[in-house]
């Protein structure tokens, strides 16, 4: 086992509250349906990477997410602790705070369903190695941060989320504070319509979330 912990930031996929962006285009209850199973085809992977610990730090009512039953088994199976914080910056720091137990973490959201073990697990050992792994998304955003000790992320603190440079942002600050910086794939999250056929090519064809937007029509 590599001595990290795996820690999932998520947002339970409750219709009207989940992927808003998406939504637009192809309703809440189908936006739903898709961050569930962007949700569980992560799972999968963390659940299949030989780490150490594996978290979930979560928020939202889970009783009203699509897919609960299935969401609620697989969590049986994991740590699961409360986001805290005003702000999503906060609660990222805090998830890695909340799940570190004393060894290094890798912390991933739930919009990349098409993360695999083979990639979560290069990631957990390069960090074995190195200050901080960091993987951007093309968006401008990044889609994973890992760090060595938990201390190390308290930039995320000053750094505001869902913007263009908050990516570069997070790097920059990362630098300055004089850490070693291990770069990795850079992926494709899911957050709008024209994100579906990118993030569709990297994923196994019989997955939930390829199953999930060919059932909203996409």
């Amino acid at each position: 086992m590599i001595p990290v912990t795996l820690v999932v930031i998520a947002k339970a996929p409750v219709a009207g509250f989940a992927k808003t962006r998406l939504a637009a285009s192809v309703g809440d209850h189908a936006a739903a349906d898709i961050a569930a199973a962007a949700l569980l085809d992560t799972l999968d992977a963390v659940d299949a990477t030989p780490v150490q610990d594996r978290v979930v730090a979560l928020t939202g009512d889970l009783d009203a997410a699509s897919g609960s039953a299935e969401i609620r088994s697989r969590l049986d199976d994991l740590r699961v602790v409360d986001q805290r914080g005003d702000d999503f910056s906060a609660r990222l720091a805090n998830a890695i705070i909340d799940a570190a137990a004393e060894r290094p973490v890798l912390l991933i959201a739930s919009d990349t369903p098409q993360v695999t073990a083979g990639l979560l697990t290069d990631c957990a050992q390069a960090l074995t190695h190195t200050d901080v792994v960091f993987g951007m998304a093309r968006d401008g955003g990044w889609w994973l941060l890992g760090v060595a000790e938990p201390s190390m992320a308290d930039c995320l603190h000053t750094i505001p989320t869902s913007r263009s440079d908050t990516g570069p942002a997070t790097l920059e600050a990362l630098r300055e504070r004089g850490l070693a910086v291990t770069l990795v794939a850079e992926l494709s999250d899911v957050d709008t319509v024209d994100d579906v056929d990118i993030v569709r090519a990297d994923c196994a064809p019989d997955s939930r979330f390829i199953n999930a937007i060919k059932a909203a029509g996409l």
